[in-house]
Formats: C-alpha cells, structure tokens, sequence
C-alpha cells in the first residue's frame, strides 16, 4: 500500500531528513520518498494513516492531506 502526504512547513534540507527519521521509526514501512513538502510512503498494509501523521507531528510538522495511492507493480 501507499500513501502520499502533503506535509505544511518543511522549508529546508534538514526538514527532509528529520522526517525521514520520524517515519524510520514506524514498523511496517518499505520506503520513503522524501520532498519539501510531501512523502510517499510504501507499506506493508499494517501501517495506519494516524501513526504516520503522528510521526511526522514528533518531527515538528503538520499533514494537511493523505491520499491512498494505487499499489505500485515493478516493471519488468
């Protein structure tokens, strides 16, 4: 499953890293891509849309939008 975060205040480089380091620590993520201002976010299905923002909110920023994203298949 996925998830793309539109994510208010992340104005510099260390933004992304801070919230990359929030989201390390909730269990069941694959994958994290990281911008100013927006995540998308691969998980294992066990992942709830609450622990991230929760995660994310730890890091000093607020999600003002979630959008569940089609399950991405591997091109071959």
């Amino acid at each position: 499953m996925r998830y793309e975060l539109t994510i208010e205040g992340m104005l510099a480089v260390h933004a992304r890293h801070a919230v990359f380091t929030a989201l390390a620590a909730v269990g069941g993520i694959t994958r994290a891509d990281v911008e100013l201002g927006r995540v998308v976010v691969e998980h294992d299905g066990s992942v709830t849309e609450a622990a991230l923002r929760d995660a994310i909110g730890a890091a000093g920023f607020a999600v003002t939008r979630v959008v569940t994203l089609p399950r991405a298949l591997p091109t071959l």
